[in-house]
């Protein structure tokens, strides 16, 4: 008896992590969603009304809207590799985006689109505020000195220590 309710305990728990574990992916997924939509606001006047950006020849399926978008929810969700974006994230998502490119295809095509990509942040940091010049959109640490060199350097050593860096940043 007790085996039997050990095993119904964990058939649940592999219920709920399933569910977790869809939920966690299908984050990019919104995520995508909702940078296509903040990227279809900001190109207007850029795009055409498929979201390509004007070209001869065939009309691609995954516009370059939703390669710019797909680039943004990876940096939003902190994937920096391809390969882990098309092989593992975007793997379980695929079924709820149909038109879905290659990676090497959507490597090419985000290279050809880094112009458009880069007049919508303009257009978003514009109106955020208007009135700056600078905007600091990643706060993610850099690294100033191997660790090996700490010790010997300088930077970082004098100051307010509370709001300073790990150690090597």
């Amino acid at each position: 008896m007790k085996k039997l309710h050990i095993s119904k305990i964990f058939s649940n728990l592999g219920v709920k992590i399933n569910k977790l574990f869809n939920l966690v992916m299908c984050t990019l997924y919104t995520k995508f969603v909702n940078f296509l939509e903040i990227c279809k606001h900001f190109s207007k006047d850029l795009v055409t009304d498929a979201g390509n950006v004007r070209r001869r020849g065939p009309v691609p399926r995954f516009s370059d809207l939703e390669v710019i978008a797909l680039g943004m929810a990876a940096e939003a969700e902190e994937i920096d590799s391809e390969n882990w974006l098309f092989e593992a994230k975007l793997k379980e998502c695929r079924h709820l985006i149909p038109n879905l490119i290659s990676r090497r295809q959507f490597n090419n095509r985000r290279k050809s689109v880094c112009n458009l990509q880069e007049q919508i942040r303009s257009r978003m940091a514009n109106r955020i505020d208007g009135g700056e010049d600078y905007f600091c959109i990643d706060s993610k640490p850099i690294e100033v000195c191997r660790v090996a060199r700490g010790k010997r350097c300088k930077m970082g050593r004098y100051g307010n220590f509370s709001v300073a860096p790990d150690f090597g940043y």
